[in-house]
């Protein structure tokens, strides 16, 4: 279990890493999370800081996901140690290494343990091991933020959509998705943990209080 448990910790700590204090810090000399929603996320630095800024954010948390499951994974197959994991699906090790940093941003070893969401570093890890999933994913995520201009909405929406499509694609089109009995259950529960972390955004939808993002500029003139 050696390589394992280099692995959780490496990708704990790459999920650690602050981008969004530490950009906000860089630019402004400010703590994200005294502005804006509180939150050391990309949406909340888009918000206090601009668009630049917070998607330069989002693409670094979602590459730490990214490295996570792509390239720390790995390194069970390359350490040079006899003894190994009881399982030999490497989906598994994906998991593990993307799920410890999705923690390590939310719950980040170098702001107090008070970080972001996690929805963009979950993002990344999903790009590395369910990149069809993730793509429908992100289209219902732009459908529901072009329509109703909230983040968080199109954040959730994005959420539950990510193991319905998994379901359908296994069941109804009877696509053969490799690992999908542990896939299909990881998707669930990587879905209620990113609700769970949204709990505060679900309660001001409801009270008619959450931001909204007024312009896109993708879609906006000028």
């Amino acid at each position: 279990m050696i390589p394992v448990a280099v692995i959780a910790i490496l990708s704990y700590l790459a999920g650690s890493i602050p981008t969004a204090i530490i950009v906000a810090r860089a630019l402004k000399g400010i703590d994200i999370r005294q502005h804006g929603s509180g939150n050391a996320g990309g949406t909340n630095v888009i918000r206090v800081l601009g668009w630049k800024a917070g998607a330069f954010v989002i693409v670094c948390d979602i590459a730490k996901g990214l490295f996570a499951t792509m390239v720390i994974a790995r390194l069970m197959l390359v350490l040079p140690i006899e003894s190994r994991p009881p399982f030999d699906d490497y989906t598994v090790v994906q998991i593990i290494a993307g799920c410890l940093a999705m923690l390590g941003h939310i719950w980040t070893l170098f702001a107090g343990f008070k970080g972001g969401k996690g929805i963009a570093t979950a993002g990344g890890m999903l790009i590395g091991i369910a990149p069809i999933e993730v793509a429908v994913s992100l289209g219902v995520f732009m459908i529901v933020l072009l329509i109703s201009h909230y983040v968080s909405l199109g954040s959730l929406s994005a959420a539950a959509s990510f193991p319905l499509t998994m379901v359908l694609r296994e069941n109804v089109f009877m696509v053969d998705i490799q690992s999908y009995h542990t896939l299909v259950w990881f998707s669930m529960g990587i879905s209620l943990l990113i609700i769970y972390t949204h709990r505060a955004n679900i309660q001001r939808l409801l009270k008619g209080t959450e931001n909204r993002i007024q312009r896109i500029p993708l879609f906006s003139k000028g």
